[in-house]
Order: structure tokens, then sequence, then C-alpha cells
């Protein structure tokens, strides 16, 4: 697969130095111009003084770009109508010349096949509730299933089902390990009141769990889940939060909001029932997990 390397990222993997990637979701779906942009920018020099290289992944006019420079980035964070690309349709794009922003899921499959060992997110699709019924699940689980990518995120997203995502990972053999908690956090707040069921303290504990995983093959195949609590100054509080995803989900009821559609609109909702407090916590965590990511790179690069 032809795959387009920025230099930095390039002469990083040459030279078998930390990396972490990044989705780029945030950039085309995330956040209108120039606040995508200017998030983007900020993740990138957070890893980069933690003493790793970002490699922020999108697909531009069908070719896959692992690393953006500022002019693709800047080019990126205008475009309208861009793809949102998982699993089933990223090489879809790459064969119709077309220009999207990775997933959980896509960003995985492109950092493995670039030999990128850590992920930076801000929460993991799962098991939405009523899956039930209409059998709404993330493929970013299968994904954990089988790409051998440590993913740092604040958890799931807390408007899914957290204790069938959590079974759903179970199922599939995906470790999920609290960093410093107990608790498995539930990306707005630290402490979802299900506790996780693995636990490390520190990035140096999870870069040689990786490389255990990496050298013995029968210990695991597919990826490692970290679940990265939000600061306690940017938390809000899961009860509260409750409340306010509760409110959300039954107005997305009323409206027959549903399939791809429900994620973006009850997130959008909360950010006006929050008012924009969900917003400014989900900034933090995603800086947070960049923090975190970039040491367990640098440790893992190191080992």
């Amino acid at each position: 697969m032809d795959i387009h390397y920025t230099e930095e990222v390039s002469n990083a993997l040459s030279e078998k130095r930390a990396i972490v990637a990044l989705e780029s979701t945030i950039i085309t779906h995330g956040m209108p111009y120039p606040d995508n942009l200017e998030m983007a920018r900020s993740v990138e020099a957070i890893i980069r003084d933690n003493g790793a290289v970002p490699a922020t992944i999108a697909v531009i006019e069908g070719k896959l770009h692992v690393g953006l420079d500022d002019e693709q980035a800047e080019w990126l964070a205008q475009q309208k109508g861009t793809m949102k690309l998982s699993r089933a349709d990223l090489a879809y794009a790459m064969v119709r010349g077309a220009t999207g922003g990775t997933t959980v899921a896509a960003t995985m499959m492109a950092a493995q096949a670039a030999g990128i060992a850590v992920f930076a997110t801000g929460g993991i699709g799962g098991v939405h509730r009523g899956a039930e019924e209409t059998f709404d699940i993330s493929a970013d689980l299968d994904e954990l299933g089988r790409t051998a990518v440590t993913v740092v995120s604040a958890g799931a997203k807390a408007i899914l089902d957290i204790p069938k995502t959590l079974e759903a990972l179970e199922t599939r053999g995906v470790p999920v390990i609290a960093y410093g908690q107990d608790a498995l956090p539930a990306f707005w707040s630290r402490d979802s009141g299900i506790a996780a069921p693995l636990r490390l303290d520190t990035a140096a504990q999870i870069a040689q769990f990786m490389q255990l995983r990496t050298e013995q093959k029968a210990f695991g195949h597919g990826g490692i889940l970290i679940t990265n609590p939000v600061p306690e100054s940017d938390e809000i509080p899961y009860p509260e939060m409750a409340t306010i995803i509760t409110v959300a989900q039954n107005e997305a009821d009323q409206k027959n909001v549903s399939g791809k559609d429900v994620t973006p609109w009850l997130l959008s909702r909360i950010v006006e029932i929050s008012g924009g407090k969900s917003l400014e916590t989900n900034i933090a965590l995603v800086k947070n997990n960049a923090e975190l990511a970039a040491k367990i790179a640098v440790e893992f690069a190191a080992s």
C-alpha cells in the first residue's frame, strides 16, 4: 500500500523513535474552522513536548497520509463534506480519490500498516444503548480485537452502554487498563461506577506490557485499550453527566435520530445542555491522552 509520510514521521520511523498516531475526525468532523486546526496543532505540540513525534492520519484526495504538514492540515481543516472513514470505507475512499477523516478503527488500521504502536484519541466507540434492538455497535471494538495498536483514550464515550461495551471488549480478548486508578473512567467523568478489569500506574509499566505482548504472540495479538481519566479539575461528575445524557437521549428518540447521526447529534446537544462545559472537558481529555500516549511511546521506543 502506498502511504505518504511527512519527513518528520518518515525520519522517526527509520530511526525507531517514539511516534503517536492521531485520528483526523477531530479536524474534519469535530469542530468548525479555525478551532479544529488550532486544536489539532495544540495536540501535536503536546506530543512533541513530551518527546514523541505526532502522526495525524487522513485520506486526502485518495492518498493515505501518515502525518500532515502545515499546508495539508490547513487545507483539510477547511474542507466541507469530507467522509468519516472506518474499516468499511477506508479503501473505498482511496480508490475513489475522496477526502476523509479517520475514526478510531481506520486510524488503528493505518497506524499498524505504518508500524506505529501507540495512538491517542478522545474516547472509543462501543455498544450503543438499545443495541439489543438496533444492533448499533461501533467497528472500534472489532478493530481493538484484531489490530495490534495501543489506544490511549478516556474510556468509551459516556453516551454508550458502558457495561455492554466492556463485555464486548472482554469477549474479543482486549485488555482494558485503567491508568492510575481502580475505576473505569467514562469520558467526561473520572469514575463510571464500574471497576476497571486491569490497572497500571506508569507509562513504563504500560510499555513493558506492550513489549511482552509483542514478543510473545501467544499472550495477545490485538490491541490494548488504556483508559486515562480526565484531570479532576476538568471533569463533569458522572451523576451530573448521566442526567444530561438522559435528557439528550430522550430528545433524540423523540426526533427519531438514528444510525450514524446519533453520536454527533447527541454530542452536539450535550454541549448545549451543559452550557459548553462538555466541550471544554472533551478538549482537556484529548490533550491529557496525548500527553500520556507520548510518554508511553517514548518508553516503548526505548524498550
